[in-house]
């Protein structure tokens, strides 16, 4: 009875023992899995923050559209500049021409502003122009060096002046210039130092600026004003002018200013010096483009339109 009993709690024993060692070994796995999932979440948690922080979710940029507006800034120092406000950022025409007529005491010269190339530089002539800048302000240099031009619009009448603000380049030509000979070429450097041409130091390859070319004068690319040239010569330099237009008529008169040449501070002949005939611009005024005006024949273009009227008045001018 004895052995019974005693048989009985060793299986009862090993009974327990069993399903204790079952119970550990099934904790035991739920403890791995439970830890081999939070490992794993972990991991996965990990992977995603690196993903968002290496932009992998992030939308693509779209592409930034054309610019549609002009924007002016003020330069560091205005004390030599005329502060007659700014233009409008936005609004400009951007197509067609605009006939600009500069009409000085030594004849009349027309210029065919270029809308689709340069509107904003267009755009600070028009307004400019609202504002009389430009009427009795002198030609202040004369070039007959390599960089045949006529410079003008600076209302100081020194080289240094302008508006209060300044503006980006727009279109410069792309048409290379020609090859030179080692000697043609120093004799070519050689001039355009000599005519102080910012550009002659530069690196980029140079272009060529055809006669009739009418562009902005500037110290430096991206800091138009006021002051234009007008070149009379084919003239070859680095492409940090933008270029405003052409002109229409009038080179007879620039031609001949240009022939009685430039002279320095004490009267003397030099190629790089103020006009030796005064040239005083009278009055200057930028007519909007007729395109912007109702019409019913779809073929004439602004240029077009306009350029009958103005010529004829170039003409009597001239």
């Amino acid at each position: 009875m004895a052995s019974s009993k005693s048989r009985q709690r060793k299986l009862a024993r090993a009974k327990l023992e069993r399903q204790q060692a079952r119970r550990y070994a099934r904790t035991r796995r739920n403890r791995q899995l439970q830890a081999g999932l939070a490992v794993g979440l972990v991991v996965v948690v990990a992977v995603v923050i690196g993903l968002f922080a290496g932009g992998v979710f992030k939308s693509k940029p779209k592409p930034k559209p054309a610019a549609d507006s002009c924007a002016w800034n003020t330069p560091p120092n205005t004390q030599s500049l005329t502060n007659v406000g700014m233009p409008p950022t936005k609004g400009e025409p951007r197509s067609g021409t605009e006939n600009m007529t500069i009409t000085t005491n030594q004849g009349t010269v027309t210029v065919g502003l270029n809308l689709d190339q340069s509107p904003c530089a267009a755009s600070s002539f028009s307004y400019l122009a609202g504002k009389n800048f430009f009427n009795n302000t002198k030609c202040s240099r004369l070039v007959t060096g390599s960089m045949s031009s006529l410079t003008c619009g600076d209302p100081k009448g020194d080289g240094t002046g302008g508006p209060a603000y300044t503006f980006a380049n727009e279109y410069v030509p792309s048409e290379p210039a020609p090859s030179a000979s080692p000697s043609a070429a120093a004799s070519a450097s050689a001039n355009a130092s000599a005519s102080a041409d910012p550009s002659a130091s530069a690196s980029a390859a140079q272009v060529v600026y055809p006669r009739g070319t009418v562009a902005l004068w500037n110290s430096a690319p991206d800091t138009n004003g006021s002051q234009f040239f007008i070149v009379y010569k084919d003239t070859t330099l680095n492409p940090q002018y933008t270029v405003i237009g052409t002109v229409a008529s009038g080179m007879d008169v620039v031609d001949k200013i240009a022939a009685a040449g430039a002279v320095d501070a004490n009267g003397k002949a030099t190629t790089d010096g103020k006009p030796k005939t005064d040239v005083t611009i009278q009055t200057l005024t930028v007519a909007k483009p007729a395109s912007a005006e109702p019409s019913t024949a779809p073929s004439v273009s602004g240029s077009a339109a306009a350029s009958p009227t103005t010529s004829a008045s170039a003409a009597g001018n001239s």
